[in-house]
Parts: C-alpha cells; structure tokens; sequence
C-alpha cells in the first residue's frame, strides 16, 4: 500500500489566492500537488499525472467544474477518483449538481484544515480500497478464465474418448445438463460383441476438474472392456478397483450400469448409490430397481460386489436411469422436486412413447430461471425387437475372414516351472476370440485348475493328501517349491482348440504332462475331503465335459458357449 503523506492531489481554482492557500494546507501535509487554473487546464493536467484525489473549484472559466469533472471520471473509467468540489455555493441543487457531475463530495469556502486534511484522507482510503478490489476482481477473473480453459481441454479430451459410444442408440434417450463446463455425471454406453448394449450412469462426488479425474478412467476402462466382450460385473469389478486406487478419500462414483439383451428380452442392472431406476411395464406400473451396493471407488475389490438383478422386459417396456440432480431439482421456493413427483409424473402418462420428453419438461418447469442446484441427466432405454436394435455392425461377425477353427500348443520346460505362470499369456489370447471374452472368468479358472494338477501331482509328483491338516498344508507347499526350483526335466503341454459355431463356439483345453499319470480307475472328482479334490470338481462343474486319457497325464476339459451367454 502506498504512503498516504505522497498522495498526488491535483488543486484547480481560478482564484490565485484560494488556490495558493490549498496548495499550502495540502503540501503541509507531505503530499504532491499539482496545480491548475481551470477546468480544461484541471482535465489536461489529470490526463498527464493521474492524481489520487482531485480538488476542484464549481464556477471556472473556460471550462466549469460540472464539466470537467465528467471529464475527469470518463478519463478514471472504472477506477476510482476522489473529486472534491471547492464551492461558495450553499444552495442545495448546486451542491446536487456537484454530485451530479461526479463529486464524490463537497468543501465549503472559507477552508477548514482540518475538515480538508480529514477528507483527503478518508478518500485516499477509499480510492486504495477500490485499486485492491478492481486487482482482486481481475485476479478472480484471470483465474475463473483458467479453469474453464482446462475443464474444457478435459472435456474435449473425454469427449473424444466417448466419440466411438453407442448413446446415439435407435433405443436409447439421453439428457444431460451439466452444472459445469464440465460435468460431474457421465454416461457412456457401448455394444458388446455378443450385441447387447451396456450403459453407465455415473455421477461423481464434485463438479469440473474433480469430476474428470474419475471420468477419464471410467470412461477409458468401460469402452475398452465392453468392446473386449468382458462380463458387466468384470468392468464393474475394474472400475471400482481403479477409482479406488487414484481417487482420493472423499470422491467416488455414484453409479448404474445396465447390460440389455435384445434377443432375450432381458436387463441385467447393477446399482451403486444412484436413485433407484424405474422400469416401467406395459400395463402402467412401476418397478423399482433400488440401489443395493455402495458407489464406485468406495471399497477395495477384495470386499466389492458385483452382482446384477436380472429382469425380463416385453417389447416396449421402457427403463429410465437418472442422476440425483433430478429428485433434488430445486425451484424458486428452494423446494426439492421428489420422488412423489416423478411418480405423479408416471402415474398422468397417457403415452409411454411420450414419458421421457414429460418427465424432462415437468423437471425443467419445476427449476424454471433459477439457478441449477446440480447437474440433470436423465436415460430413457427402449426394448425393442432384435432386429431393431440389433444393428449390423453391433453383430457378431460372420463374415468369411473370421477364424472358425483354431488350435494352439504351448509347451512349459522345466526351468519355467518356478518362475512362469503361463495363465495370462493363454487367456490373452483366448480373450482375442469375441464369444470368449465374456467367459474369461470361467476360463481363468478351468485352465488354473488344471495347470496346477498337472504341475504339482504329475510333474513335481506331490501328494495332494499331505493337505490334510494345517502343518501337511504348509509341507506341501514347502516341497513344491523345493522341487519346482530342483527339477530339470519333464514338461506341460497345453494345447487349445477352438471351433466356432452360428450361435456359439467349443473350446477345447488338453493339459498334458510329462508326470507318470494317475490311476483311472481309482480317478473319482467328486471324492473330495477338506483340502484336497476340489480343483477338479469345479472344473468338473464349468466345463460340459472333462476326460482323462490313458494312462493317466492328460486330461481334456470341453467347454461350449453361447452368443447369447
């Protein structure tokens, strides 16, 4: 802040003797003067040294105090100069009229010293108050500019991950009226390659920049699994897991994912912290899919639920997924449109093709001009025929280029017993068959299975009865490490063959190793005890077939799936 005793006044009267007597009071008191005789000699000066304060005389000639102190304020623009009017006048519309003009007040003839000291003071306060307020409204403005400049930069950048979505869906309706530049709810929706259509509602903790450090993630990992044919709880279980990682404590997502399949009528719904969605059935009433996990991003994998509510849909019935912004939508009146009215909404519908458009427009008219409260989106999904939604290039391929039938053999040597686990290279490329990527878990866990008996009691010859108590469980493990390390000869061989069908595929998967084999005959899966026999059982259970071949160190596992699965 400046030194008051340096304030720049500039003194204009044409009377020499009270104008030599003001420059006396005010340079008395360590303060810069400058001086004129009129008023176009008071605007000249004022243009030339941009006093802090300005004295100025009513009646001059030439140019008359009014007159130049309009001047003067157009000169300041918005910052503020103190013009003080020196006058005789007592009559109450002149003093008006120097207000009028642009006096921010006024100071009688004959001078008081005091009173004039004082005021230059109180005014230079004001006028150091008004430059720290016009400096922090453009720093205000300076940094709001800023901001939007990177929401924007996000946005472009998330709406070019999105590009490639499916929101534009022949039975799909979307709204979405962000609070922000960018918004704080995001929907993505994409075909699988089996053909159903999976979408996400999401509505992240915060607005802006918050809000897109959650949706790059989100949106990346939806798009790039469901176009890999991953099942709807494996991107769930996905998502959470790196919302949790990168998020910090406090932000997370609100989220529900839909998977529709137009071939069997059916809407498998996963709902984590958002309203409940309503389907609404051909005969007018509502059913409600309530939220019965917590958001995105709040627990670790290890404790995440994944599970989805299967329901069947007729042609025409009609689902509708909305953020919060919707029931906490908020009129003049700071009232919160509800829950019951949403159901009167419903419950007046006389056309169902009409609801979303209603909905909407009863929300907008309960808001009106005010200020919005939180971001709306609103997703109306049809279900309709196959034929419809079931567009050609969202089919499973059946062109010629296709690779109908396949085999791989893959063989592990002894020196990558201890150190390589073939299961990540095998799934990746099974993943790379369309129809086989929404079975990953399943497959994970045959191959697994079988790899491991193949390892551990045909090579390493390990006696899977040792596990019959807590210390034969830690000796058994003891001893394959100590013989995957030692051996130096034997082998598995896997090998996968894979046939494509019209409506599905089988998979065929043959370990092979190098061990003496098992007895057959004494072979039982489903003789199990505590610890020991439960590996083949499941694969037993997940496969449609699992045979042993003589004499014992093979054994083939058939696994058929459907487009539909």
């Amino acid at each position: 802040m400046r030194d008051d005793r340096a304030i720049t006044v500039l003194v204009a009267d044409d009377t020499d003797t009270d104008r030599l007597i003001l420059e006396a009071i005010v340079r008395k008191e360590g303060h810069n003067v400058i001086s004129a005789r009129d008023g176009r000699e008071a605007v000249k000066e004022f243009k030339q040294h941009r006093p802090d304060i300005v004295l100025l005389d009513a009646l001059m000639p030439h140019l008359d105090g009014f007159e130049a102190a309009r001047q003067i304020k157009a000169l300041a623009g918005e910052e503020l100069i103190p013009i003080i009017f020196l006058t005789s006048l007592t009559d109450t519309p002149s003093l008006v009229k120097c207000l009028e003009a642009g006096g921010d007040d006024f100071l009688s003839k004959p001078y008081n010293r005091v009173i004039l000291q004082a005021k230059i003071r109180a005014f230079y306060r004001m006028r150091t108050m008004n430059r720290t307020m016009l400096e922090q409204r453009d720093q205000i403005a300076r940094h709001n500019e800023h901001f939007l400049q990177e929401q924007t930069v996000a946005k472009q950048v998330f709406d070019n991950i999105t590009s490639g979505g499916q929101l534009n869906s022949a039975c799909l309706r979307y709204f979405m009226s962000p609070l922000a530049v960018f918004n704080g709810d995001v929907m993505v929706a994409a075909t699988t390659p089996a053909g159903n259509l999976m979408v996400l509602l999401g509505d992240f903790t915060g607005h802006g920049l918050p809000a897109a450090i959650g949706a790059m993630p989100l949106a990346t990992t939806f798009y790039g699994m469901v176009s890999k044919g991953f099942s709807m709880s494996d991107i769930l279980a996905e998502i959470n897991g790196k919302l949790k990682s990168i998020l910090p404590v406090g932000l997370f997502c609100c989220a529900t994912m839909v998977e529709v399949n137009y071939r069997k009528n059916t809407a498998r719904i996963w709902n984590g912290g958002l309203p409940a969605a309503y389907i609404y059935r051909l005969g007018g009433s509502i059913e409600q899919v309530k939220s019965n996990h917590l958001p995105l991003g709040v627990l670790n994998n290890k404790d995440f639920k994944a599970d989805a509510a299967l329901f069947q849909l007729h042609h025409g019935e009609r689902l509708y997924l909305w953020s919060d912004g919707i029931h906490e939508a908020r009129n003049s009146d700071d009232e919160m449109f509800g829950e019951e009215r949403i159901l009167a909404a419903f419950a007046r519908n006389e056309s169902r093709q009409c609801m979303f458009d209603e909905l909407l427009a009863k929300v907008k008219s309960f808001v009106g001009e005010g200020e919005k409260s939180d971001d709306l989106s609103l997703i109306e999904l049809v279900m309709a025929p196959s034929q419809l939604e079931y567009s050609e290039s969202s089919q499973p391929s059946q062109d010629q280029s296709r690779l109908a039938e396949w085999s791989l053999v893959f063989e592990v040597k002894p020196s990558s017993f201890a150190i390589f686990d073939p299961l990540p290279l095998l799934l990746s490329v099974l993943l790379e068959v369309p129809g086989l990527r929404n079975h990953s878990g399943t497959l994970y866990t045959v191959i697994s299975e079988l790899y491991s008996n193949a390892l551990e009691h045909g090579v390493l010859q390990l006696d899977s009865t040792m596990k019959a108590d807590p210390d034969g469980f830690d000796h058994y493990y003891q001893l394959r490490k100590t013989r995957t390390e030692q051996i130096s000869e034997g082998y598995i061989r896997i090998t996968l063959a894979h046939q494509t069908f019209a409506e599905g595929g089988c998979l065929q998967i043959t370990v092979e190793d190098s061990g003496p084999g098992f007895d057959l005959d004494g072979l039982e899966v489903d003789e199990v005890n505590d610890y020991s026999g439960r590996g083949l059982k499941l694969v037993k259970s997940l496969c449609d077939s699992l045979e042993y071949q003589e004499p014992g160190n093979s054994v083939c596992a058939t696994y058929r799936w459907h487009v539909d699965d």
